[in-house]
């Protein structure tokens, strides 16, 4: 079993491209949540759940193209941040560590955080690109983001 937690504040923009991924995974080995901006609600749920995989989406400012797909490692996650969420994502997933099999935090380049709604469609088409890889189980083809 997999789990996708989406992040994000979807009165922000692209920030909400976490969410959009989360609402429109449905595979059945899959488990996805809406956490908003505070995903550290929903680590019970993942300790409970003992998840092979647990995949963290969530738009990141890693200084590409709007619609960049990048995997981001844990140690990195702070260079990248947009800085929307009550508790630091690499604590959250230094917390869950022992709670799944592997965590993957993938990151999606935003073109624009502001007060609004909508995601802009460079941003919305890379969500739609990351939903079919995460379908057809291709998470391996995604680069990891080197700053």
């Amino acid at each position: 079993m997999n789990i996708l937690m989406g992040i994000g504040n979807t009165l922000r923009k692209d920030d909400g491209v976490g969410i959009y991924v989360a609402h429109h995974i449905h595979l059945p080995d899959w488990t996805a949540i809406d956490c908003g901006t505070a995903p550290e609600n929903f680590t019970s749920i993942i300790h409970r759940a003992r998840p092979d995989l647990l995949v963290i989406v969530d738009a990141a400012d890693m200084a590409l193209e709007p619609g960049a797909v990048r995997i981001i490692p844990k140690d990195k996650i702070t260079d990248a941040g947009i800085g929307t969420h009550q508790l630091p994502l690499n604590h959250l997933i230094t917390y869950l560590r022992c709670a799944a099999g592997s965590i993957l935090f993938i990151g999606i380049q935003p073109e624009e955080i502001d007060d609004g709604e909508g995601i802009a469609a460079a941003v919305v088409e890379a969500a739609d690109r990351l939903i079919r890889i995460i379908e057809e189980q291709r998470l391996g083809e995604i680069p990891v983001w080197q700053p």
